[in-house]
Protein backbone atom coordinates (compact mmCIF):
# COMPACT_ATOMS: atom_id res chain seq x y z
CA UNK A 1 0.00 0.00 0.00
CA UNK A 2 2.54 2.44 0.81
CA UNK A 3 4.48 1.58 -2.24
CA UNK A 4 1.79 2.12 -4.32
CA UNK A 5 1.08 5.61 -2.62
CA UNK A 6 4.83 6.41 -3.35
CA UNK A 7 4.25 5.08 -7.03
CA UNK A 8 1.11 7.24 -7.16
CA UNK A 9 3.05 10.56 -5.95
CA UNK A 10 5.95 9.89 -8.32
CA UNK A 11 3.20 10.01 -11.60
CA UNK A 12 1.66 13.23 -9.96
CA UNK A 13 5.31 14.81 -9.52
CA UNK A 14 5.98 13.71 -12.99
CA UNK A 15 2.60 15.35 -14.16
CA UNK A 16 3.03 18.85 -12.31
CA UNK A 17 6.66 18.77 -13.72
CA UNK A 18 5.58 18.16 -17.03
CA UNK A 19 2.27 20.87 -17.30
CA UNK A 20 4.39 23.37 -18.37
CA UNK A 21 5.92 21.50 -21.17
CA UNK A 22 2.79 20.45 -22.58
CA UNK A 23 0.85 23.46 -22.63
CA UNK A 24 -0.10 24.76 -25.72
CA UNK A 25 -1.30 28.16 -24.59
CA UNK A 26 -0.61 30.84 -22.57
CA UNK A 27 -3.50 30.61 -19.90
CA UNK A 28 -4.59 33.88 -17.97
CA UNK A 29 -6.47 33.46 -14.63
CA UNK A 30 -8.39 36.48 -14.27
CA UNK A 31 -9.76 36.69 -10.50
CA UNK A 32 -12.64 39.21 -10.93
CA UNK A 33 -15.55 40.54 -9.08
CA UNK A 34 -18.83 41.11 -10.67
CA UNK A 35 -20.96 40.57 -7.60
CA UNK A 36 -21.61 42.96 -4.26
CA UNK A 37 -21.10 46.09 -3.26
CA UNK A 38 -17.48 46.61 -5.37
CA UNK A 39 -19.11 45.22 -8.82
CA UNK A 40 -19.51 48.95 -10.44
CA UNK A 41 -15.39 49.09 -10.23
CA UNK A 42 -15.01 45.39 -10.55
CA UNK A 43 -16.82 44.99 -13.45
CA UNK A 44 -15.48 46.99 -16.07
CA UNK A 45 -11.53 46.34 -14.80
CA UNK A 46 -12.42 43.21 -15.75
CA UNK A 47 -13.88 43.51 -19.26
CA UNK A 48 -10.80 45.75 -20.18
CA UNK A 49 -9.00 42.34 -19.19
CA UNK A 50 -10.76 39.89 -21.11
CA UNK A 51 -10.87 41.96 -24.13
CA UNK A 52 -7.32 42.92 -24.64
CA UNK A 53 -6.14 39.26 -24.37
CA UNK A 54 -9.24 38.99 -27.28
CA UNK A 55 -7.95 41.49 -29.37
CA UNK A 56 -4.20 39.89 -28.85
CA UNK A 57 -5.85 36.53 -30.23
CA UNK A 58 -7.96 38.01 -32.96
CA UNK A 59 -5.28 41.12 -33.99
CA UNK A 60 -2.11 39.51 -33.68
CA UNK A 61 -2.81 35.69 -33.24
CA UNK A 62 -1.57 35.68 -29.77
CA UNK A 63 2.12 36.33 -28.57
CA UNK A 64 3.97 35.15 -31.74
CA UNK A 65 1.47 32.31 -32.49
CA UNK A 66 0.72 31.44 -28.89
CA UNK A 67 -2.73 31.68 -28.25
CA UNK A 68 -4.31 32.94 -25.02
CA UNK A 69 -6.38 31.38 -22.94
CA UNK A 70 -7.95 33.07 -19.88
CA UNK A 71 -10.72 31.68 -17.28
CA UNK A 72 -12.26 34.05 -14.41
CA UNK A 73 -12.97 33.20 -10.97
CA UNK A 74 -15.48 35.40 -8.85
CA UNK A 75 -14.06 36.81 -5.52
CA UNK A 76 -16.67 38.74 -4.42
CA UNK A 77 -13.59 41.23 -3.61
CA UNK A 78 -13.11 38.70 -0.44
CA UNK A 79 -9.86 37.50 0.81
CA UNK A 80 -11.13 33.81 1.13
CA UNK A 81 -12.41 33.16 -2.10
CA UNK A 82 -9.71 35.06 -3.95
CA UNK A 83 -7.33 32.71 -1.96
CA UNK A 84 -9.85 29.61 -3.09
CA UNK A 85 -9.46 30.76 -7.32
CA UNK A 86 -5.48 31.16 -6.66
CA UNK A 87 -5.44 27.49 -5.28
CA UNK A 88 -7.49 25.95 -7.90
CA UNK A 89 -6.45 27.82 -10.94
CA UNK A 90 -2.54 27.71 -10.31
CA UNK A 91 -2.36 24.46 -11.28
CA UNK A 92 -3.31 25.06 -15.10
CA UNK A 93 -0.84 24.24 -17.70
CA UNK A 94 0.75 27.28 -19.07
CA UNK A 95 -0.52 29.47 -15.95
CA UNK A 96 1.29 32.91 -16.47
CA UNK A 97 0.60 35.22 -13.59
CA UNK A 98 -1.92 36.45 -10.97
CA UNK A 99 -3.95 39.84 -10.58
CA UNK A 100 -5.10 39.62 -7.25
CA UNK A 101 -7.42 43.10 -7.92
CA UNK A 102 -7.40 43.43 -4.03
CA UNK A 103 -4.86 44.27 -1.66
CA UNK A 104 -6.40 42.03 1.12
CA UNK A 105 -6.01 38.84 -1.33
CA UNK A 106 -2.80 39.97 -2.36
CA UNK A 107 -1.35 40.42 1.24
CA UNK A 108 -2.64 36.82 1.60
CA UNK A 109 -1.01 35.15 -1.34
CA UNK A 110 2.36 36.85 -1.39
CA UNK A 111 3.76 34.03 0.69
CA UNK A 112 1.96 31.56 -1.15
CA UNK A 113 3.50 32.89 -4.77
CA UNK A 114 6.76 32.75 -3.12
CA UNK A 115 6.66 29.20 -2.99
CA UNK A 116 4.20 28.31 -5.86
CA UNK A 117 6.99 30.63 -8.18
CA UNK A 118 4.01 32.46 -9.35
CA UNK A 119 4.04 36.38 -10.02
CA UNK A 120 1.60 38.58 -8.51
CA UNK A 121 1.21 41.85 -10.34
CA UNK A 122 -0.43 44.81 -8.13
CA UNK A 123 -0.55 47.95 -10.69
CA UNK A 124 -1.74 50.57 -8.47
CA UNK A 125 -2.43 48.27 -5.18
CA UNK A 126 -0.77 45.92 -2.59
CA UNK A 127 2.25 46.24 -0.68
CA UNK A 128 3.98 49.68 -0.93
CA UNK A 129 7.31 48.02 0.52
CA UNK A 130 7.19 44.94 -2.59
CA UNK A 131 8.64 47.52 -4.76
CA UNK A 132 11.81 46.25 -3.43
CA UNK A 133 12.07 43.05 -6.14
CA UNK A 134 15.39 42.09 -4.04
CA UNK A 135 13.37 41.27 -0.87
CA UNK A 136 9.94 40.37 -2.99
CA UNK A 137 11.05 38.83 -5.89
CA UNK A 138 7.42 37.63 -6.84
CA UNK A 139 5.57 40.93 -6.59
CA UNK A 140 5.10 43.73 -8.82
CA UNK A 141 3.40 46.61 -7.65
CA UNK A 142 3.71 48.20 -11.35
CA UNK A 143 3.22 51.74 -12.04
CA UNK A 144 2.90 52.64 -8.15
CA UNK A 145 1.99 52.17 -4.73
CA UNK A 146 -0.71 53.71 -1.84
CA UNK A 147 2.80 55.65 -0.88
CA UNK A 148 3.94 56.99 -4.06
CA UNK A 149 0.02 57.93 -4.51
CA UNK A 150 -0.49 59.40 -1.37
CA UNK A 151 2.70 61.51 -1.92
CA UNK A 152 1.97 62.61 -5.10
CA UNK A 153 -1.10 63.92 -3.60
CA UNK A 154 0.42 66.00 -1.06
CA UNK A 155 2.61 67.24 -3.70
CA UNK A 156 0.30 68.81 -5.51
CA UNK A 157 -1.69 70.82 -2.09
CA UNK A 158 2.07 71.80 -1.18
CA UNK A 159 2.36 73.03 -4.82
CA UNK A 160 -1.04 74.54 -4.89
CA UNK A 161 -0.90 76.41 -1.47
CA UNK A 162 2.70 78.27 -2.45
CA UNK A 163 5.20 75.88 -0.88
CA UNK A 164 5.55 72.72 1.74
CA UNK A 165 5.82 75.49 4.80
CA UNK A 166 2.57 76.31 3.80
CA UNK A 167 0.61 73.26 4.96
CA UNK A 168 2.18 73.59 8.50
CA UNK A 169 -0.54 74.10 11.03
CA UNK A 170 -2.75 72.55 8.15
CA UNK A 171 -5.46 69.85 9.32
CA UNK A 172 -5.29 67.21 6.15
CA UNK A 173 -8.12 64.04 7.34
CA UNK A 174 -7.53 60.34 5.80
CA UNK A 175 -10.90 59.09 5.06
CA UNK A 176 -10.08 55.76 4.60
CA UNK A 177 -11.67 51.69 4.11
CA UNK A 178 -11.01 49.96 7.34
CA UNK A 179 -8.87 47.20 5.36
CA UNK A 180 -5.22 46.63 4.29
CA UNK A 181 -5.90 48.83 1.18
CA UNK A 182 -7.12 51.91 3.35
CA UNK A 183 -3.85 51.56 5.81
CA UNK A 184 -1.83 51.01 3.43
CA UNK A 185 -0.70 54.71 2.64
CA UNK A 186 -0.76 56.01 6.66
CA UNK A 187 2.39 55.29 6.96
CA UNK A 188 3.80 57.72 4.17
CA UNK A 189 0.86 60.60 4.96
CA UNK A 190 2.63 60.16 9.00
CA UNK A 191 5.90 60.83 7.44
CA UNK A 192 5.07 63.43 5.58
CA UNK A 193 2.94 65.39 8.72
CA UNK A 194 6.07 64.86 10.93
CA UNK A 195 8.32 66.72 7.88
CA UNK A 196 6.50 69.23 7.30
CA UNK A 197 4.25 70.17 10.41
CA UNK A 198 0.28 69.49 9.24
CA UNK A 199 -2.00 67.17 11.16
CA UNK A 200 -3.34 63.87 9.91
CA UNK A 201 -6.94 63.00 11.09
CA UNK A 202 -7.47 59.32 10.47
CA UNK A 203 -11.24 58.46 10.24
CA UNK A 204 -11.90 54.94 9.53
CA UNK A 205 -15.07 53.72 7.27
CA UNK A 206 -16.34 49.98 7.72
CA UNK A 207 -16.33 48.27 4.87
CA UNK A 208 -18.09 47.90 2.51
CA UNK A 209 -18.56 52.14 3.24
CA UNK A 210 -22.69 52.29 2.62
CA UNK A 211 -22.86 53.99 6.48
CA UNK A 212 -20.50 56.43 6.92
CA UNK A 213 -22.73 59.08 8.78
CA UNK A 214 -20.30 59.32 11.59
CA UNK A 215 -17.26 59.75 9.49
CA UNK A 216 -18.41 62.66 8.11
CA UNK A 217 -19.61 64.16 11.25
CA UNK A 218 -15.92 63.91 12.47
CA UNK A 219 -15.25 65.86 9.22
CA UNK A 220 -17.67 68.30 10.08
CA UNK A 221 -16.38 68.80 13.36
CA UNK A 222 -12.43 68.80 12.42
CA UNK A 223 -13.67 70.84 9.66
CA UNK A 224 -10.16 69.85 8.07
CA UNK A 225 -8.58 71.90 5.42
CA UNK A 226 -8.55 69.13 3.10
CA UNK A 227 -10.05 65.08 2.98
CA UNK A 228 -8.15 62.23 1.38
CA UNK A 229 -10.60 59.40 0.17
CA UNK A 230 -8.84 56.27 0.20
CA UNK A 231 -12.37 54.28 -0.97
CA UNK A 232 -13.17 51.56 -3.19
CA UNK A 233 -16.79 50.51 -4.92
CA UNK A 234 -19.82 51.95 -3.25
CA UNK A 235 -17.43 53.75 -0.88
CA UNK A 236 -16.50 56.44 -3.22
CA UNK A 237 -20.03 57.46 -4.77
CA UNK A 238 -21.01 57.37 -0.59
CA UNK A 239 -18.66 59.26 0.50
CA UNK A 240 -18.87 62.43 -2.11
CA UNK A 241 -22.93 62.17 -1.41
CA UNK A 242 -22.48 62.68 2.74
CA UNK A 243 -19.55 65.34 1.55
CA UNK A 244 -22.34 67.10 -0.07
CA UNK A 245 -24.87 66.85 2.70
CA UNK A 246 -22.19 68.20 5.05
CA UNK A 247 -21.38 70.84 2.73
CA UNK A 248 -17.75 69.80 2.40
CA UNK A 249 -16.51 71.64 -0.57
CA UNK A 250 -15.76 68.37 -2.84
CA UNK A 251 -12.79 71.02 -4.35
CA UNK A 252 -11.24 70.30 -1.24
CA UNK A 253 -11.21 66.31 -1.16
CA UNK A 254 -8.65 64.21 -3.43
CA UNK A 255 -9.19 60.62 -4.28
CA UNK A 256 -6.66 57.79 -4.64
CA UNK A 257 -6.35 56.49 -8.29
CA UNK A 258 -9.08 53.69 -7.14
CA UNK A 259 -11.71 56.61 -6.40
CA UNK A 260 -11.64 58.66 -9.46
CA UNK A 261 -13.46 56.82 -12.13
CA UNK A 262 -16.96 57.12 -13.90
CA UNK A 263 -18.75 54.56 -11.53
CA UNK A 264 -17.98 56.60 -8.08
CA UNK A 265 -19.27 60.31 -9.37
CA UNK A 266 -21.72 59.33 -12.17
CA UNK A 267 -24.76 58.51 -9.97
CA UNK A 268 -24.00 61.68 -7.72
CA UNK A 269 -23.92 63.66 -10.68
CA UNK A 270 -23.19 67.98 -10.30
CA UNK A 271 -22.77 66.95 -6.68
CA UNK A 272 -19.34 65.69 -7.31
CA UNK A 273 -18.24 68.59 -9.48
CA UNK A 274 -14.61 69.85 -8.11
CA UNK A 275 -13.48 66.60 -6.81
CA UNK A 276 -10.62 65.73 -7.30
CA UNK A 277 -8.39 62.06 -7.69
CA UNK A 278 -5.39 60.81 -8.96
CA UNK A 279 -4.86 59.48 -12.24
CA UNK A 280 -2.74 56.84 -13.29
CA UNK A 281 -4.05 56.26 -17.40
CA UNK A 282 -6.23 58.71 -19.33
CA UNK A 283 -9.92 58.07 -20.54
CA UNK A 284 -11.75 58.07 -23.57
CA UNK A 285 -11.93 55.89 -27.13
CA UNK A 286 -9.48 58.12 -29.28
CA UNK A 287 -6.46 55.79 -28.03
CA UNK A 288 -5.59 53.30 -31.11
CA UNK A 289 -5.67 50.26 -28.49
CA UNK A 290 -9.06 51.39 -27.67
CA UNK A 291 -9.91 51.19 -31.20
CA UNK A 292 -8.13 48.38 -32.14
CA UNK A 293 -10.42 46.41 -29.46
CA UNK A 294 -13.47 48.50 -30.58
CA UNK A 295 -12.66 47.10 -34.16
CA UNK A 296 -11.18 43.35 -33.49
CA UNK A 297 -13.49 42.52 -31.01
CA UNK A 298 -16.26 44.73 -29.86
CA UNK A 299 -17.45 45.30 -34.20
CA UNK A 300 -17.36 41.42 -33.85
CA UNK A 301 -19.97 41.14 -31.39
CA UNK A 302 -17.82 39.99 -29.21
CA UNK A 303 -16.90 42.08 -26.55
CA UNK A 304 -17.19 41.38 -22.68
CA UNK A 305 -19.53 44.76 -21.94
CA UNK A 306 -21.19 47.40 -23.19
CA UNK A 307 -19.63 49.39 -25.95
CA UNK A 308 -19.66 52.27 -24.43
CA UNK A 309 -18.00 50.92 -21.40
CA UNK A 310 -15.02 50.91 -24.00
CA UNK A 311 -12.02 53.49 -22.26
CA UNK A 312 -13.40 54.36 -19.17
CA UNK A 313 -10.82 54.97 -16.88
CA UNK A 314 -10.86 51.67 -15.38
CA UNK A 315 -11.78 49.88 -18.30
CA UNK A 316 -8.82 51.11 -19.31
CA UNK A 317 -6.85 50.24 -16.27
CA UNK A 318 -7.51 46.49 -17.05
CA UNK A 319 -6.62 46.94 -20.43
CA UNK A 320 -3.26 48.12 -19.17
CA UNK A 321 -2.52 45.51 -16.85
CA UNK A 322 -3.59 42.80 -18.96
CA UNK A 323 -0.90 44.64 -21.69
CA UNK A 324 1.41 44.29 -18.52
CA UNK A 325 0.76 40.68 -19.05
CA UNK A 326 1.07 40.11 -22.52
CA UNK A 327 4.52 42.00 -22.81
CA UNK A 328 5.75 40.26 -20.07
CA UNK A 329 5.41 37.26 -21.72
CA UNK A 330 6.94 38.71 -25.01
CA UNK A 331 9.47 39.86 -22.95
CA UNK A 332 10.67 36.38 -22.00
CA UNK A 333 9.94 34.72 -25.22
CA UNK A 334 13.25 36.93 -26.23
CA UNK A 335 15.24 35.18 -23.65
CA UNK A 336 13.80 31.90 -23.18
CA UNK A 337 12.23 30.76 -27.07
CA UNK A 338 9.82 32.47 -29.26
CA UNK A 339 6.96 30.98 -30.19
CA UNK A 340 6.93 28.83 -26.73
CA UNK A 341 4.69 28.68 -23.32
CA UNK A 342 6.23 30.29 -20.74
CA UNK A 343 6.50 29.13 -17.30
CA UNK A 344 5.85 31.66 -14.38
CA UNK A 345 9.05 31.65 -13.88
CA UNK A 346 10.44 32.82 -16.83
CA UNK A 347 7.10 35.51 -16.99
CA UNK A 348 8.56 37.02 -13.78
CA UNK A 349 11.87 37.28 -15.06
CA UNK A 350 9.87 39.02 -18.42
CA UNK A 351 8.19 41.31 -15.44
CA UNK A 352 11.64 42.54 -14.19
CA UNK A 353 12.66 43.58 -17.38
CA UNK A 354 10.55 45.55 -18.91
CA UNK A 355 11.56 48.26 -21.29
CA UNK A 356 8.35 50.10 -22.23
CA UNK A 357 9.92 53.96 -23.36
CA UNK A 358 7.36 55.79 -25.36
CA UNK A 359 8.52 55.14 -28.57
CA UNK A 360 7.56 51.52 -27.80
CA UNK A 361 4.34 52.58 -26.12
CA UNK A 362 3.74 54.02 -29.35
CA UNK A 363 3.47 51.04 -32.21
CA UNK A 364 1.47 49.39 -29.15
CA UNK A 365 -1.41 52.03 -29.35
CA UNK A 366 -0.62 53.12 -25.65
CA UNK A 367 0.82 56.41 -26.93
CA UNK A 368 -0.37 59.18 -24.40
CA UNK A 369 -2.55 56.76 -21.73
CA UNK A 370 0.21 56.03 -19.49
CA UNK A 371 4.19 56.63 -18.50
CA UNK A 372 6.71 54.74 -19.75
CA UNK A 373 7.34 51.85 -17.43
CA UNK A 374 11.20 50.47 -17.12
CA UNK A 375 11.52 47.67 -14.72
CA UNK A 376 14.95 46.06 -12.60
CA UNK A 377 15.84 43.24 -10.23
CA UNK A 378 15.73 45.83 -7.61
CA UNK A 379 12.71 47.73 -8.89
CA UNK A 380 9.51 46.22 -8.99
CA UNK A 381 7.85 49.51 -9.99
CA UNK A 382 8.86 50.84 -12.80
CA UNK A 383 7.17 54.15 -12.81
CA UNK A 384 5.90 56.27 -10.10
CA UNK A 385 4.01 59.26 -11.97
CA UNK A 386 0.65 60.06 -11.66
CA UNK A 387 -1.60 63.36 -12.22
CA UNK A 388 -4.93 64.71 -11.00
CA UNK A 389 -8.05 65.00 -12.62
CA UNK A 390 -11.29 66.20 -11.76
CA UNK A 391 -14.50 65.94 -12.24
CA UNK A 392 -16.36 68.84 -14.21
CA UNK A 393 -20.10 66.94 -13.72
CA UNK A 394 -20.15 65.26 -16.82
CA UNK A 395 -16.19 64.16 -17.51
CA UNK A 396 -13.14 63.70 -15.89
CA UNK A 397 -10.53 66.66 -17.21
CA UNK A 398 -6.72 67.08 -16.29
CA UNK A 399 -6.30 69.35 -14.03
CA UNK A 400 -2.14 69.44 -13.30
CA UNK A 401 0.61 67.81 -15.32
CA UNK A 402 2.42 64.92 -14.19
CA UNK A 403 4.15 64.44 -10.71
CA UNK A 404 6.75 61.91 -9.84
CA UNK A 405 6.61 60.27 -6.30
CA UNK A 406 9.79 61.64 -4.15
CA UNK A 407 11.92 58.40 -4.18
CA UNK A 408 14.48 59.89 -1.61
CA UNK A 409 11.37 59.80 0.71
CA UNK A 410 10.05 56.96 -0.24
CA UNK A 411 13.19 54.22 -0.85
CA UNK A 412 14.33 54.83 2.71
CA UNK A 413 10.95 53.42 3.70
CA UNK A 414 10.70 50.72 1.30
CA UNK A 415 13.95 49.39 2.46
CA UNK A 416 13.11 49.83 6.18
CA UNK A 417 9.36 48.17 5.21
CA UNK A 418 11.41 45.00 3.66
CA UNK A 419 13.79 44.35 6.24
CA UNK A 420 11.39 44.42 8.78
CA UNK A 421 9.53 41.41 6.70
CA UNK A 422 12.29 39.67 6.04
CA UNK A 423 13.46 39.30 9.54
CA UNK A 424 9.75 38.46 10.55
CA UNK A 425 9.91 35.62 8.26
CA UNK A 426 13.03 34.60 8.41
CA UNK A 427 13.95 35.52 4.84
CA UNK A 428 17.31 36.56 3.16
CA UNK A 429 17.51 39.17 0.46
CA UNK A 430 18.04 37.69 -3.38
CA UNK A 431 22.07 37.59 -3.61
CA UNK A 432 23.14 39.82 -6.86
CA UNK A 433 23.66 36.82 -9.15
CA UNK A 434 20.06 35.97 -8.88
CA UNK A 435 19.02 39.06 -10.60
CA UNK A 436 20.36 37.40 -14.06
CA UNK A 437 18.06 34.67 -13.46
Amino acid sequence: MKLRSVFAAALLGAAAAGAFAQAKEQFFPLLSYRTGPYAPNGTPWANGKQDYLKMINARDGGINGVKLTFEECETGYATDKGVECYERLKTRPGVTLFDPQATGITFALTEKVANDKIPLITLGYGLSVAQDGTAFKWNFPIMGSYWTGADIILQHLAKTNGGWDKLKGKKIALVYHDSPFGKEPIPLLQERARMHGFNLELIPVTAPGVEQKSAWLQVRQQRPDYVLLWGWGVMNSTALKEAQATGYPREKMYGVWWSGAEPDVKDVGDGAKGYNALALNTSGQQPKVIQDILKHVHDKGQGTGPRDEVGSVLYTRGVIIQMLGVEAVRRAQERFGKGKVMTPDQVRWGLENLALDQKKLDAMGFGGVLRPISTSCTDHMGSTWARIHTWDGKQWKFSSDWYQADEQIIKPMVKAGADKYLADKKLERRPVSDCQS
